[in-house]
C-alpha cells in the first residue's frame, strides 16, 4: 500500500521558514493543550522551567528565568505577576540582592506544573512520532542539531557586516 505524504510546507522552503512553521505549530498545540489548566504556552514555559529548577533546589531570579527560557525579562515579569495573581507562583525579594526578585511555585503551582508537563510530554511524543517518539534515536539526533543551532550567537552586527560584505562583493564583480 503506497501512501503519499504531502507536506503542508512549500517544496523549496528555507530551514528558517520551516523552523518558524514548526515553532508556530508547536506553540498553538501547547496553548490548546494547557488552556484547560488555565495556562498559555508562555506561562507553561515558566511553570515547567520553575518546576525543574525547584526539583534541583533552585529559586531563580526573574532574570535567570528569562535567560533560561529565552524570553525578554520584561515579559517574564509580566507573566510572573499573572501567575502570582492566579496563585501558582510566589515572587519574593532576593535576600542577597534586594533589586532582584526570586520566583518559586506555590503548592498549587507545583500541582498544575506536574499536570501540564504530563500533557505536554504526551503532545511532544505525538509530534515526534515520525522520528521514533520522544526517546527515539532520530529524536535524540534532532535534539542535538537543535542545540547546535541554539548555540549559534546571533549578533546583529555580524549579520549587518555579512550583508555589507555581500554588497561589497557584488559591487566588485
Amino acid at each position: 500500500m503506497s501512501m503519499s505524504s504531502k507536506s503542508s510546507a512549500p517544496e523549496n522552503a528555507t530551514p528558517g521558514f520551516l523552523v518558524w512553521r514548526l515553532s508556530t505549530k508547536w506553540r498553538v498545540a501547547v496553548d490548546r493543550a494547557v488552556e484547560p489548566l488555565g495556562l498559555t504556552h508562555a506561562q507553561y514555559s515558566l511553570v515547567a522551567s520553575l518546576y525543574g529548577m525547584h526539583r534541583d533546589g533552585r529559586r531563580p531570579s526573574q532574570r535567570a528565568l528569562a535567560d533560561h527560557t529565552g524570553l525578554e525579562p520584561l515579559y517574564v515579569s509580566k507573566l510572573a505577576r499573572a501567575l502570582e495573581t492566579a496563585g501558582l507562583l510566589d515572587r519574593t525579594r532576593d535576600p542577597a540582592d534586594p533589586r532582584a526578585v526570586q520566583l518559586s511555585l506555590t503548592e498549587e503551582g507545583l500541582e498544575v506544573a506536574r499536570r501540564a508537563i504530563k500533557v505536554v510530554r504526551g503532545l511532544l511524543d505525538q509530534l515526534l512520532e515520525p522520528l521514533g517518539g520522544l526517546d527515539g534515536e532520530r529524536t535524540k539526533a534532532f535534539r542535538r542539531e537543535l542545540v547546535t543551532l541554539l548555540d549559534v550567537p546571533l549578533d546583529p552586527r555580524s549579520a549587518k557586516d555579512h550583508s555589507q560584505t555581500e554588497t561589497s562583493e557584488k559591487e566588485q564583480s
